[in-house]
């Protein structure tokens, strides 16, 4: 393929924009080369600036459940639009929506839109900390739950040692509150509540993570995480950004049979918008202002057109009864014919997924944490990104990334994905 257009484009960003990007994902630096400029998107398909034609699997990383331009969703932006698109006042739909996320979701009472993931994340970690009265909290390695100073953490010298920044930036004053922990390792876990006792506000957690590639969480992990912060009086975070409404109309949540204390939201629920949330009991949320002495705020929190787009999808999810079913059968199908050819080509590989979460590991044995996940061969990958978007199919450029899949994928794409595969494996 060629990417004229792509390149000629990077070079111009990169005078005004760092490294040319906005996120830095999206600069290819995992991978090499130079990123693809989209222009457009359709369903299961995006279009670049050299109008080549891609089978999406990045989705916007995640909340193109339905496919990208769903009718429904951009109808009710255009509507919502004409009557203006920012207010900084309450708004009917707000409530709307809410009532419905409410709802779908196990365990939550009341809901606070915000405007982004990292948004919701770091708001529900300060409603942690001021409804226990506490301040450490504990995260996994290779989690990632936005950028916020509190997660850019990285392991000490010791399982049960403080975390040190791995961004400039960030202090070692906010670094000190922050525990790491192995992820699927419940003797890990508790090991830092025991040396940790009576300090830690909460455990946040993806259910199951997205930011190392596709990992599930082990038999019972999740239980035992529910167990523990019961036992020391810790509020359970389920960082839902990725798996909220995508892996069911509960989330993990559902899927799992397990009632965190808050629940954070992204993606999904937006449409495709700029839209986060956290939620859980009254008794929790009741401590936000202005009801309570937590403050958080945001001007354009409940934004008309993101609550326009999120209540549109929210509302289709509700109502396909058969959607979930669907996207476990795809993601299946698509999980068989790569193991398939890659098996028939002896490459050394693992496939996790979950749901319609999936996503392929150069790997020897199971990955289970990003101890493993990061034992992969990462040149191989590189490879394999580059080969399949030269066969027309657009994987996250980044070993340490889930693929999405949507409900606007064809058997047909499936198909011309496995080939794809099938090709790329030949060379690598």
């Amino acid at each position: 393929m060629l990417y004229q257009r792509s390149s000629t484009l990077f070079k111009e960003a990169e005078n005004v924009i760092p490294g040319g990007v906005n996120s830095p994902v999206r600069a290819f630096k995992a991978v090499g080369g130079t990123p693809i400029f989209a222009k457009s998107a359709k369903g299961a398909y995006v279009y670049d600036e050299d109008d080549n034609r891609y089978i999406d699997y990045i989705n916007s990383w995640g909340p193109m459940l339905l496919g990208h331009a769903y009718e429904p969703v951009v109808k009710a932006v255009v509507e919502k639009a004409k009557n203006g698109t920012s207010f900084g006042m309450p708004t009917e739909i707000e409530t709307k929506i809410a009532e419905l996320a409410v709802s779908m979701v196990p365990n939550i009472d009341k809901i606070r839109f915000v405007n982004s993931g990292t948004e919701a994340c770091m708001s529900a970690v300060r409603l942690a900390r001021g409804f226990t009265g506490k301040e450490k909290i504990i995260k996994f390695a290779g989690c990632y739950h936005g950028h916020s100073d509190a997660f850019l953490i990285q392991a000490g010298s010791g399982a049960v040692t403080f975390g040190s920044p791995n961004s400039p930036g960030v202090t070692q004053g906010t670094a000190k509150d922050t525990l790491l922990a192995n992820f699927n390792d419940i003797e890990n876990v508790k090991a830092l509540v025991a040396a940790n006792k009576n300090e830690i506000a909460c455990i946040i957690i993806e259910p199951v993570a997205g930011n190392m590639g596709c990992i599930p969480p082990k038999d019972d992990f999740l239980q035992h995480l529910r167990d523990l912060c019961d036992a020391h009086n810790i509020l359970l975070v389920f960082d839902e950004v990725m798996t909220g409404f995508r892996l069911a109309k509960g989330g993990a949540q559902e899927l799992y049979n397990i009632n965190a204390d808050i629940i954070c939201f992204g993606k999904v629920i937006g449409g495709g918008l700029p839209v986060g949330a956290f939620a859980a009991r009254d008794e929790i949320m009741n401590h936000l202002a202005p009801l309570g002495k937590v403050y958080q705020a945001g001007t354009l929190s409940g934004n008309p057109l993101a609550m326009a787009a999120g209540l549109a999808m929210l509302t289709a999810i509700h109502t396909d009864a058969s959607l979930y079913t669907r996207l476990a059968k795809k993601t299946e199908y698509l999980h068989k014919g790569c193991a398939e050819v890659l098996n028939k080509h002896q490459i050394t590989h693992t496939i996790n997924r979950k749901g319609s979460m999936i996503s392929i590991h150069f790997a020897e044995g199971d990955v289970v944490d990003f101890k493993s996940a990061a034992k992969g061969n990462n040149d191989r990958f590189k490879a394999f990104f580059h080969g399949m978007l030269n066969q027309g199919i657009y994987i996250a450029p980044s070993a340490f990334e889930t693929w999405f899949i949507t409900d606007a994928l064809s058997y047909e794409d499936l198909d011309e994905t496995i080939r794809a595969v099938d090709t790329v494996a030949q060379t690598l």
